[in-house]
């Protein structure tokens, strides 16, 4: 390993057997540590034929065990992003001199490629999978992790020099960091999220803003003008080289919008990258994201002409303002990834037609009062369902909003919703909610979506 991390005899304990904690104890395994898993549920609980696949190599069990014993026989543990670093047993172990350390923090340590990362409330996957396309353009090797969906563990070790990891960073993976110093961070935004998992605001924002706590002067830190709370936290970036983007104004230096063209202005040289009518993902938060990946790409030495051509091809992500199909002249659109209001705002933006929107799922103790008030006159009904549906109808009745629905089930929500739209509109998946009230993910709730909008 570059970074001279050795965890080779070292017992390790991963917490958390999702995605990232698997894919960090097959990592480890690798590295010839001694690992054990460890979850609140049992093996049997799990179900999970991938930890089946890790205690068969020789993971140690501490599946469903007494945290006190899992804590007295680690030296290290890792965590995966849902595994909330103030846990008592967490805490205990820090204090008696274990390190604690996140998933990505192992993934940064093991790698030699250079890092690249998105961060923010809203805008991260498609942001992360937009600069991953330009950087794929310009001829980089090139791989694109993090909570986009593949954990930087699971590549970490095949990379080598001059490859670039352009990651999807969360703050729930940056609460636990140590020395994880990408070599260009944009922050997109911050609005509230998660208030379930931090608290309070400024503990969350404190989280986001670990990104740039270990970046030096060779760095890049990329900031949003436009968003208030993340240009007010622009004094806690100390060492790296900051660089700002707006749509809305001109900038000394960035990456701007003039006269309908994005233009590039770093070290005093000036290049125009292309007309914003030619992004071919719509709305200006796209633009905004357009913006950000043109500033990652730009600091890093990419061409206009490659950020150009992306741009104009780059057609988005998945379950992201998706169109799914067309039934009796009413369109589908698979928002699953709007987990939370502000996130579903920004696709209300982009709705054009009479729409009818479903909303609710998992309560991660988020208002809606400020979504309502973004409504425009395109949302013409709502159907609410999920664990969140009562906090849903108060703002809806605060808000003097009527057009309401409450279902049961899921299929039971779409089916309302498409009934109630008229020819020529459309109906809208974006929850403003996470899912796990009733799926895995996000990505299975919108997979079930349109499987239901398929057989309609």
């Amino acid at each position: 390993m570059d970074k001279q991390y050795s965890y080779e005899g070292k017992n390790v304990l991963v917490v958390g057997m999702a995605k990232s904690g698997i894919s960090a104890a097959k990592l480890l395994l690798k590295l010839n540590a001694n690992v054990s898993l460890y979850d609140r549920k049992t093996k049997g609980e799990l179900k999970n034929n991938d930890v089946e696949a890790l205690l068969e190599k020789g993971a140690g069990n501490m599946l469903g065990a007494d945290t006190m014993k899992a804590e007295e026989w680690a030296d290290c543990m890792v965590l995966s992003p849902g595994v909330p670093y103030k846990l008592d047993f967490i805490q205990k172990a820090i204090e008696n001199g274990k390190e604690v350390i996140s998933e990505i923090e192992l993934g940064y340590r093991t790698s030699k490629a250079t890092i690249v990362g998105i961060g923010g409330t809203n805008g991260k996957t498609t942001t992360t999978a937009l600069t991953g396309e330009i950087f794929k353009n310009a001829g980089k090797t090139t791989y694109v992790l993090g909570n986009i969906g593949v954990p930087i563990t699971e590549y970490s070790l095949q990379t080598r020099e001059n490859d670039v990891i352009v990651a999807e960073i969360a703050a729930l993976q940056l609460e636990s960091i140590k020395d994880f110093r990408p070599k260009a961070f944009a922050l997109l935004n911050i609005t509230e999220d998660h208030q379930d998992r931090f608290g309070t605001m400024e503990y969350y924002t404190k989280c986001k803003m670990r990104a740039f706590e270990n970046q030096t002067g060779e760095d890049y830190a990329i900031l949003n003008l436009d968003d208030p709370i993340t240009l007010s936290q622009i004094h806690n970036v100390k060492k790296s080289r900051v660089v700002l983007f707006s749509r809305k104004q001109e900038l000394d230096e960035g990456v701007f919008v003039r006269d309908g063209i994005i233009v590039t202005r770093l070290n005093g040289v000036e290049k125009e990258v292309c007309n914003i009518d030619e992004i071919r993902i719509p709305g200006n938060h796209n633009l905004e994201n357009a913006l950000a990946a043109t500033a990652l790409a730009t600091c890093m030495g990419i061409t206009p002409n490659v950020i150009a051509y992306t741009l104009r091809t780059f057609p988005g992500v998945e379950h992201r303002i998706e169109f799914v199909k067309e039934v009796n002249k009413v369109k589908f659109i698979n928002d699953s990834k709007g987990t939370n209001p502000d996130s579903t705002i920004k696709a209300i933006e982009t709705m054009k037609d009479p729409t009818i929107l479903i909303l609710g799922g998992y309560d991660k103790h988020n208002s809606f009062d400020d979504m309502f008030a973004h409504f425009t006159d395109k949302i013409v009904g709502i159907v609410v369902l999920g664990a969140t549906k009562d906090k849903i109808l108060e703002a809806a009745k605060r808000a003097g909003y009527r057009n309401v629905q409450v279902a049961d089930t899921f299929e039971r929500a779409v089916q309302m919703a498409y009934k109630s739209a008229s020819p020529g509109g459309t109906v809208l998946l974006s929850p403003a909610c996470a899912s796990w009230d009733m799926f895995e993910n996000f990505e299975q709730r919108g997979e079930v979506f349109k499987q239901i909008v398929n057989l309609l």
